[in-house]
């Protein structure tokens, strides 16, 4: 089979899986569940579902399990929806890669605030140490000037 197809394959599943996971799944345990990707066999006959789970591990296997659970209803909703000789069996596999992505812009976040703390104290050793007081100074001595005017 050709990689064009199975690619278009792999979309239609992942469409499908997607749809019926949302809308059609009544299983409490599924939930907090995004369809990443579907790798569908050359031959058709199986596919790796990856799939993001949000929560802690434990919550992440629960979900799998349902997901296993609820295998033979989401291959017979793809037989439903695609037209194939043959329908493939699912395989969920628990894809962390968006959690990590997530933890690396949360620390590259918390680097670059911490570099704007060290430039702006760095600025402020080398620039204006005396500039607080003669705010002070200045404001106490505008309101001087007021009152002495009126």
């Amino acid at each position: 089979m050709s990689s064009r197809r199975t690619a278009k394959a792999s979309r239609a599943i992942r469409e499908v899986v997607s749809k019926a996971i949302l809308f059609e799944m009544n299983d409490p345990r599924v939930k907090d569940v995004t369809v990443l990707d579907v790798e569908v066999a050359p031959d058709m006959r199986s596919a790796k579902v990856y799939v993001s789970i949000m929560g802690n591990p434990k919550a992440q296997d629960l979900t799998l399990h349902g997901l296993n659970s609820a295998r033979g209803f989401l291959q017979r909703r793809i037989a439903d929806e695609i037209d194939t000789r043959y329908t493939p069996i699912l395989t969920f596999v628990n894809d962390d890669s968006v959690k990590k992505s997530i933890q690396a812009s949360q620390i590259l976040q918390q680097l670059a605030e911490e570099r704007e703390a060290a430039e702006r104290e760095a600025s402020g050793e080398v620039g204006d140490e005396s500039t607080p007081e003669d705010d002070s100074e200045q404001s106490t001595e505008d309101t001087t000037d007021e009152t002495s005017d009126d």
